[in-house]
């Protein structure tokens, strides 16, 4: 895959995924996620070459005019977007997809000083919500939505749903994914503790009905033996 397919391709993303993007010269020179990516793939081919400090200098650069910081080191697919992406990190040793779609505040981080791969691995097609932490040397599968704030730092197989804190899988795939275009609609993800607290609501308006009940049903025979013990004494 040639160099300006791969530009390309981030610009495409960018039409597709956003409904804001108006026109080209809008989003070539409005779009700090586009611009964030560029300089990446700058930075990783510096990096590859093993001029570490021009790299992470182009780095820091586009982290201090994009408010985004990926690592020179990490692996970034062709259409990659990062929307409205202040405050997103992408660990040295991450790999990023192909296709995938990074919200702001999205990290790919580590868990601790452990040398090698200590990075997440993010399939293709992935959509990874507002505030979401994928830490460590785990692997989120394709057609995978990872939800708003959610914490993973479990693998996460193919298609799956994840919400949470620590993160869990709320949805699964009938069968393998094949998705004609990438969900976007992260608005709609189950919320596992609002299920939760609903059932826990349900349960207790059901016992207060089987109270109440009781209660009426044990409430007559005892006013029927006030009565006779009143009729007994002549009252």
């Amino acid at each position: 895959m040639g160099v300006w397919q791969t530009l390309r391709d981030d610009v495409r993303a960018v039409f597709e995924r956003d409904p804001a993007a108006k026109s080209l010269l809008e989003v070539l020179t409005c779009y700090p996620g586009l611009h964030a990516i560029w300089a990446h793939r700058i930075a990783h081919w510096l990096y590859r070459r093993r001029h570490f400090v021009a790299a992470r200098m182009v780095s820091h650069l586009a982290r201090f005019f994009t408010g985004i910081e990926i690592h020179p080191g990490a692996r970034l697919g062709r259409g990659v977007f990062i929307d409205h992406g202040m405050g997103t990190v992408i660990g040295e040793t991450a790999e990023v997809g192909n296709n995938v779609t990074l919200y702001q505040g999205v990290t790919l981080g580590g868990t601790g000083k452990e040398k090698g791969k200590r990075h997440p691995t993010v399939e293709d097609d992935v959509m990874i919500a507002t505030g979401a932490k994928i830490l460590g040397n785990i692997t989120v599968g394709r057609n995978s939505k990872i939800g708003a704030g959610a914490v993973v730092i479990r693998p996460v197989p193919p298609g799956c749903t994840v919400v949470g804190v620590p993160g869990r899988i709320v949805r699964r795939p009938a069968g393998e994914p094949q998705p004609a275009s990438i969900d976007l609609d992260h608005g709609n993800l189950p919320d596992p503790l609002a299920e939760t607290l609903m059932s826990i609501m349900h349960r207790l308006e059901y016992l207060e009905a089987q109270v109440t009940r009781l209660a009426s049903s044990q409430q007559a025979p005892v006013d029927h033996q006030d009565m006779a013990g009143n009729v007994s004494r002549g009252v």
